[in-house]
């Protein structure tokens, strides 16, 4: 099997992660690191025994492959900068800044055949494997993801930040185009929004109601599924599950069985996969810039509501 040549640019609290695997993953070989801070830079190439370099140039020589962990708004020229050279991504979410960016960021990897895959690390989550195998139509979802100020990521609001996670596996959980959205959030130690909460209405009419909040004492990642049948409760971070069903006219809760793995580390060697077979993400760029789109959508109308 050959190794495909991987790298990361940024390496921040991600991007340390990122390395932690790639070091591990025999799939690949952990060709470079690139940060703006070189004594970060090399700090991370000599605990994980790679490579450091100090610019875009240097690292997409060294490449066939990376993973981008920067700040959101510098994921579009550093995207565009390696696609164009025929490197293999996987950007962090959200893809980019807007959906201008996200689209033409689509274009050229199709236009390359080269893998765009975005960071949407709850997919990879064990979890997501229970509600896909009991899911069949999905009326009403409510989702809670909470987390204490992160004082990282706060040159967007936390839709961007936190809900979009939600919003992406909504959308690909419900398949229906959006019909209806209200959305209300408010500043607490931002300049944007660090609580949110959003309900959508889909044409078949679906309704997902998504509550965030990144100045909450306490974490959580939590999703309920109601179908006709029953509802599935789910914990990201616990990676664990129940489900009530209907049994004449009681509900009865079952455990639901969920092998515990790290979400980054099945993201990082599907990625690696893809990359060296040629084969199609479980998040493709499409399918990120969707997310995006109703995640500006949503932002859009808290500024509104805020800016009265």
């Amino acid at each position: 099997m050959n190794k495909i040549k991987v790298g990361i640019i940024g390496l921040g609290h991600i991007g340390k992660n990122h390395a932690r695997i790639l070091s591990e993953l025999g799939e690949a070989d952990f060709a470079a690191v690139h940060d703006a801070d070189q004594t970060n830079t090399q700090q991370i190439a000599s605990l994980y025994n790679t490579r450091a370099v100090g610019s875009l140039e240097e690292f997409a020589e060294q490449i066939d492959a990376a993973t981008i962990a920067t700040p959101t708004p510098t994921h579009f020229e550093i995207g565009k900068f390696l696609l164009e050279r025929g490197k293999h991504l996987l950007i962090e979410k959200p893809i980019t800044e807007n959906t201008a960016d996200a689209k033409k960021l689509v274009e050229i990897a199709h236009e390359r055949g080269l893998v765009l895959q975005v960071g949407h690390v709850e997919r990879f989550n064990p979890v997501m494997s229970s509600l896909e195998e009991w899911l069949t139509r999905p009326r009403f979802i409510e989702a809670h993801r909470l987390s204490p100020y992160p004082h990282r990521s706060i040159e967007i609001g936390v839709v961007l930040d936190l809900m979009i996670h939600d919003l992406e596996i909504i959308l690909h959980l419900v398949r229906s185009p959006v019909k209806h959205i209200d959305a209300v959030g408010v500043p607490v130690l931002s300049r944007s929004e660090d609580i949110a909460n959003a309900r959508i209405r889909f044409e078949n009419d679906c309704v997902a109601n998504i509550s965030v909040s990144r100045v909450s004492p306490e974490k959580m990642r939590k999703i309920r599924v109601f179908q006709s049948e029953g509802y599935l409760s789910l914990d990201y971070q616990n990676q664990s599950g129940e489900l009530y069903r209907r049994e004449g006219m009681q509900i009865v809760r079952e455990a639901v069985e969920i092998e515990k793995d790290e979400p980054l580390k099945r993201e990082l060697r599907s990625f690696v996969e893809c990359s060296r077979e040629g084969a199609q993400p479980k998040v493709t760029g499409s399918q990120a810039t969707a997310a995006l789109e109703l995640a500006v959508e949503i932002t859009r109308q808290i500024e509104e509501q805020n800016a009265k």
